[in-house]
């Protein structure tokens, strides 16, 4: 394989590997508080991979890369990555960066880093699908790593965009995989990044004090205060009321007031995220599933290939996106959003058909429907609790009767990965069609690193077989073609049924905050500036 840096195939896919600005010194005393909807789980960066979390935990620890909300990688603490042939890759490290109690970042912090992740212990998603081909670490010099992968890996480079680096020194002085409470407690809250932890309740709010010592351009807020507002209309009279500068998820009901309102202005974008169910369909009972009597059934309804089908055309799609989201949100058909790359682009809108599915039911031998709860997070993304409520009343008229239980997020996920539910609705972010797939699908294999999202414990070798193929093919249009195959397949078998793609707002104040709209939906004060 001829030699050739990441920063010019980025460029011919039409992605940018850009270079850090130049520092200034910002004005003095500028702060910036933010409503948010959801608290981070917790200030360990390895223990839960979701939105908030690593959005939250970016401003503290840093990466590698960054992928920017205009998907575009940007150097952090890596100045360059360049593929040496398939399975080996030569990182250069940026030098002179220093964690936040002054203990240089080093070369090896990679190799401990890297170690760690798989470790963590009670984590509801690993990150080990970004570290999982990566089977060795050499330290070259002080500011050159190699990296070597067990399989050709051309999403490495977006990987290494995932985990944030820890301390060797510091994290490692723990032992070998410090636990998530040392993070909780603020000791081993320390990273690289523009901000320092100054303090953090969860559920209630966050403090960040600028670092002055941050080896890139200086941010320019001296302090960032998350307040943790979880009920949408909280949050919005708190933006009116002054007490916030700029909150998230906006409420589509709320959408047109904020904008007619001059003192406001919103910060709008299409996701990338496609909220998705997961059914419960490797086991023969499942819990959550009865008779319309409320008796334990048999067999377990999700199992078959009909039911999911039935439950997937029982969804108004249309209708939610319309009214329960106010044109916020689009149907769903896969779980790929439509700016993911080697998405389905061929596949038609899933109908809203309770006919069919009262017949498919029938076929599948519930001709009187059955009963069942679906889970849900509650303040994880918009209106979240209002779509589980649009979806059971769906389900209802097609004849399964359906409850709805809601929970806080990481009870919801912990309590998921430990296999507790029948249905659960989540969402999944990503630029590439393969993500969802290699981390939701496929076959869960804690070893190999596929599955870490994959809670339902699916599995399904017309799924594995080219999807497999297609995260170790390097030539683009075969690896287009695999992954159509596995998006195909999940389809086609109901694996998950898609429910909407989302669209993100934040609203400022117009006189103290720009805001640039993540596609991914992450809260993050790099992404604001001030109004000079």
């Amino acid at each position: 394989m001829q030699q050739k840096p990441v920063a010019a195939a980025m460029l011919a896919a039409g992605l940018l590997l850009a270079g850090a600005a130049a520092a200034q010194a910002p004005p003095p005393g500028r702060t910036l508080t933010i409503g948010a909807q959801t608290s981070t789980s917790a200030l360990d960066p390895h223990y839960h991979n979701t939105t908030q979390n690593n959005a939250q935990l970016g401003q503290i620890y840093e990466r590698l890369f960054e992928l920017t909300p205009r998907r575009t990688l940007e150097p952090r603490l890596a100045e360059s990555l360049r593929a040496v042939d398939d399975h080996t890759w030569e990182v250069k490290l940026r030098p002179g960066v220093r964690f936040h109690d002054g203990t240089p970042f080093e070369a090896e912090d990679l190799a401990w880093t890297y170690a760690r992740i798989p470790t963590v212990t009670n984590s509801p998603a690993l990150f080990t699908a970004a570290t999982r081909t990566i089977t060795a670490v050499e330290v070259k010099d002080p500011t050159t790593v190699i990296l070597r992968t067990r399989e050709p890996n051309p999403l490495l480079p977006f990987d290494l965009a995932s985990p944030v680096i820890l301390s060797r020194r510091i994290h490692g002085a723990a032992g070998p995989s410090p636990s998530t409470s040392e993070f909780n407690s603020g000791r081993l809250a320390i990273g690289t990044g523009p901000y320092r932890l100054a303090s953090f309740a969860h559920n209630e709010r966050m403090e960040l004090v600028r670092n002055e010592t941050y080896w890139g351009p200086a941010e320019p807020w001296d302090r960032v205060t998350f307040r943790y507002i979880p009920q949408p209309g909280s949050r919005v009279a708190a933006l009116l009321a002054g007490e916030v500068d700029v909150i998230d998820y906006v409420p589509s009901q709320d959408l047109a007031r904020l904008e007619r309102d001059q003192r406001f202005r919103l910060f709008s974008t299409d996701a990338i995220s496609v909220v998705y169910l997961a059914p419960d369909s490797m086991r023969d009972t499942t819990p959550f599933a009865t008779d319309k009597q409320g008796r334990p059934l048999p067999r377990n309804p999700l199992a078959d290939r009909r039911v999911r089908e039935a439950l997937s055309l029982a969804i108004p799609r249309g209708a939610i996106a319309e009214r329960l989201y106010q044109g916020q949100a689009t149907p769903a058909n896969q779980i790929a959003s439509p700016a993911a790359e080697h998405r389905l682009e061929d596949l038609p809108p899933i109908p809203h058909d309770p006919a069919r599915a009262r017949a498919l039911l029938a076929d599948a031998g519930y001709p009187d429907g059955f009963r069942l709860t679906i889970h849900g997070p509650t303040n994880f993304f918009p209106s979240d609790d209002n779509l589980l409520q649009a979806i059971a009343q769906g389900w209802t008229r097609a004849g399964v009767e359906t409850g709805v239980q809601t929970l806080p997020g990481p009870t919801l996920f912990t309590r998921a990965t430990n296999r507790e539910f029948s249905v659960f609705i989540t969402f999944f972010s990503s630029w590439f069609a393969i993500n969802p797939i290699r981390q939701v699908i496929m076959t869960r294999d804690p070893v190999a690193g596929f599955g870490p999202f994959n809670r339902t414990r699916y599995s399904n070798p017309a799924v594995d077989g080219p999807a497999a193929a297609a995260i170790t093919t390097m030539d683009e249009e075969r690896r287009r073609a695999l992954t159509h195959q596995a998006m195909r397949a999940v389809v086609e078998d109901h694996a998950v049924i898609p429910v909407v793609v989302l669209r993100y707002s934040w609203a400022g104040r117009r006189d103290r905050v720009v805001w640039e709209a993540a596609p991914s939906g992450w809260t993050s004060s790099l992404y604001a500036r001030p109004v000079d």
